[in-house]
């Protein structure tokens, strides 16, 4: 390891995460092809247009992946995460994804998730401590080998 040096820091440096996430990306597209991330983004916009709400995520490898769902509080009850969840899947299944997963606090909106059709298959226990994270998937109705 002669040459090199390591260095530990708390200050994200965009320059490092590219150097990071290009070469990983180079990387993986050696063994399963390009990733075709593409974002998606489901907005929910009170009546003046502003954004109070929605989904953030992405599709690739087959996959929706929704990262961030947010629905206020005065507008749960009424349909409205399950209507924005469903935009993401139709749109998901329009670009060919098979499939789609999520992760969920414990305090958060698992039986909300397991009602639209998500299943657990893995548990992160004490993340924070006391709590568990958890992640869901849900198959889409496309086979994965139908692109």
């Amino acid at each position: 390891m002669s040459g090199y040096t390591f260095a530990i820091t708390d200050v994200p440096d965009p320059e490092v995460r590219i150097a990071i996430g290009g070469a990983l990306k180079q990387f993986n597209e050696t063994q399963v092809g390009p990733n075709q991330r593409h974002p998606l983004v489901v907005v929910v916009r009170d009546k003046a247009g502003a954004a109070v709400g929605g989904l953030w995520g992405m599709t690739e490898h087959g996959w929706l992946f929704t990262e961030l769902l947010f629905i206020p509080a005065d507008l749960r009850g009424q349909g409205i995460g399950t209507r924005v969840m469903e935009m993401a899947e139709r749109e998901g299944i329009s670009r060919g994804c098979h499939s789609a997963w999520l992760d969920t606090f414990e305090w958060q909106a698992r039986p909300f998730y397991e009602r639209i059709g998500y299943e657990c298959f893995g548990e992160l226990p004490d993340y924070p401590v006391g709590f568990s994270r958890f992640f869901m998937k849900k198959s889409l109705g496309l086979r994965s080998n139908q692109r």
